[in-house]
């Protein structure tokens, strides 16, 4: 009897510290299969340094006499938001180049770089491209709509140049800024303006111009001075490596010699 009890004993305390090492091991197994995993969100989106923050880019602006309400930033998508990238154009420093493919608006920098913004664009039918320079811009500026508008929205009447335009303010649809395109020192009636309406930007739905969120207007007119030029094309992967005598890069979707006026319809908004 006496030579059975340390086997016994042996035996009784293994399984007591098989039963507490399994107990152990449940333990931690359960824990690692029941904790849920948190998912993540999308990342914040981070400007850089010499543009500043998106919630001081995009917050609320008081210019003009106006309080210019904040953006949701967080509702747009990032690529839309105002950044500095690789300049993909080719074009002079100081040109802007619209992609209408991509929705994106270049102001072409030096060393290689661009500022690129969101924009919102004309819907089917309304589309343009060519060369042509900024003429003049505007600080709040009127709005009087042409008369092809007019007679499909008359509507639009008490605004036209014969009763003064819409004046200046927070609903109007050139927004807080506004660049006039000329042709040939013709009037295109085509525009890049702001616009309160920042679910727009990176879709077409008005008709015909280029619209930037009125805080991204405002930083791009004070970038621009009057005659500078802009390029408008469907494509920028289209561009071809061939450039004119003046060294301007030639868009494979926009003919030399091509004009605003020719290819589309003269109404805007």
């Amino acid at each position: 009897m006496a030579t059975d009890s340390p086997p016994a004993l042996l035996t009784r305390r293994r399984f007591l510290n098989m039963a507490a090492m399994g107990a152990a091991a449940a333990t931690v197994s359960a824990c690692t299969t029941t904790s849920p995993s948190v998912p993540l969100g999308p990342p914040e989106p981070q400007a850089q340094p010499e543009l500043g923050s998106y919630d001081i880019m995009y917050g609320p602006v008081f210019d003009g006499g106006y309080e210019i309400p904040a953006v949701p930033y967080r509702k747009i998508d990032s690529k839309f938001l105002r950044q500095i990238v690789p300049d993909p154009t080719g074009e002079r420093p100081g040109t802007i180049v619209v992609d209408t493919s991509q929705h994106f608006l270049y102001l072409v920098r030096e060393d290689g770089q661009a500022i690129r913004y969101g924009v919102g664009l004309g819907r089917a039918g309304f589309e343009w491209a060519g060369r042509a320079v900024v003429q003049y811009k505007r600080e709040w500026p009127k709005w009087t709509p042409p008369d092809e508008m007019i007679a499909r929205q008359p509507e639009l009447e008490k605004y036209s140049s014969r009763n003064g335009g819409m004046p200046p303010g927070l609903m109007n649809p050139l927004g807080a800024r506004a660049l006039y395109i000329f042709q040939n020192n013709e009037d295109t009636l085509y525009r890049i303006h702001g616009s309160p309406e920042w679910h727009s930007i990176g879709k077409s739905i008005s008709s015909g111009c280029v619209r930037l969120m009125n805080q991204d207007i405002i930083d791009l007119h004070s970038r621009v001075p009057g005659k500078t030029p802009i390029l408008v094309t469907n494509g920028l992967g289209a561009r071809i490596a061939g450039h004119d005598p003046g060294g301007v890069a030639v868009d494979a979707g926009v003919p030399e010699g091509s004009t605003l006026l020719g290819r589309v319809s003269r109404s805007w908004l």
